[in-house]
């Protein structure tokens, strides 16, 4: 395996996941520049000039134009904590709204488009019936991490990414749409907004209630 093998990482800052990613890459590749954010950050100018093998997006925050993507030598990926039936935002809010039994993340080629590549590969897990918004993200998580390790073995081995016959089921979900779904009229029924409840509330927070016009933040417990 050739250790000149040049990698750029784009990561979520403060992400105990990302960073055991990031690790993994560091210990056994030289060539590894990794730059982590939140949303709203300009893309880092001294990044303009990168060039190499491999950019692996990792719960990045930053949408890469088609002709930075060619600077990619040999593969420009993301993991995506979605299975190609939830691509775009507020991927776990929509699976348990819509009630599915299966989860799961996903590898897959970036385009400039996002959540359209053509899929590397998926791994499933179960969702429970009591599982919320939380529980959901804890275990998408580390199955991403999961994945991730697995996706890094081809490239630590020189060996070709697989392809996965899946495809995009959808577009992806936008953020007019979530907020949509974190919307609660009192005059939808009884099991509507339980579904909207469920998933949309998150730690303290939930969905927004309007009522009389105006809105007000769902207090979970309350």
């Amino acid at each position: 395996m050739k250790k000149d093998i040049r990698v750029l990482f784009l990561g979520k800052q403060d992400d105990e996941h990302g960073e055991k990613a990031l690790n993994l890459l560091t210990r056994n590749l030289k060539y590894v520049t990794a730059v982590t954010g939140e949303w709203g950050q300009p893309f880092p100018s001294e990044l303009e000039s990168w060039q190499g093998d491999f950019i692996v997006s990792y719960l990045s925050r930053w949408i890469l134009p088609e002709h930075f993507l060619r600077r990619a030598r040999l593969a420009s990926i993301n993991f995506h904590p979605a299975t190609p039936s939830f691509p775009g935002v507020g991927c776990n809010n929509f699976a348990l709204y819509q009630q599915v039994k299966e989860f799961g993340v996903t590898c897959h080629h970036m385009s400039p488009k996002v959540d359209t590549g053509g899929i590397i590969a998926v791994k499933r897990f179960p969702v429970y019936p009591q599982d919320d918004v939380a529980s959901l993200l804890a275990r998408t998580y580390d199955y991403q991490l999961l994945l991730f390790y697995e996706i890094f073995d081809f490239i630590f081995r020189e060996r070709p990414l697989p392809s996965c016959p899946e495809s995009w089921t959808r577009k992806p979900f936008t953020r007019r749409e979530l907020r949509e779904l974190c919307t609660v009229d009192p005059s939808m029924d009884e099991v509507e907004i339980r579904r909207r409840i469920r998933a949309t509330s998150f730690r303290q927070f939930g969905p927004m209630l309007l009522i009389g016009g105006k809105k007000f933040v769902y207090q979970s417990g309350s």
